[in-house]
């Protein structure tokens, strides 16, 4: 189909509830610990908008509005002022969860820069188990 953009889903089940893994990576504050392709340094809320250093440069970062449904979307101003929005999704199963970002190949972003994108992310996801199957209070 012309003009399709290739869309990659990665994700990770993590043995934590859907609703504590939810608020962790919701929180703004936690993204170093698990997000090294975002937040590179410290998160800084500057106008009620949070501002964090990134691989990319100083970044925007905006999650949807607190739900019960798990959605993390989350839209990242880049340097250059465009906006970039990022679905992700904790999907509950009993005391456990999926967690699944959806990478979109943005136009003008190369396929290997893409691969390098999809690769940061699941880095990332792995991440963000580590840390909350071993950290009780993570």
């Amino acid at each position: 189909m012309p003009g399709a953009i290739e869309t990659r889903h990665v994700g990770v089940r993590i043995e934590r509830t859907a609703d504590a893994v939810y608020h962790y990576a919701r929180s703004p504050e936690h993204l170093p610990d698990w997000a090294a392709g975002l937040a590179g340094g410290a998160v800084e809320e500057v106008d009620g908008s949070w501002i964090v250093e990134s691989p990319m440069g100083r970044v925007g970062i905006a999650f949807a509005d607190d739900n019960a449904f798990g959605v993390l979307d989350h839209v990242v101003t880049l340097p250059d002022g465009v906006a970039v929005m990022n679905p992700l999704r904790v999907l509950a199963d009993g005391a456990s969860c999926d967690v699944v970002f959806t990478v979109r190949h943005r136009p003008g972003v190369s396929s290997p820069d893409f691969e390098r994108d999809v690769s940061a992310i699941a880095a990332d996801l792995a991440t963000l188990k580590q840390l909350l199957e071993t950290d009780p209070h993570g």
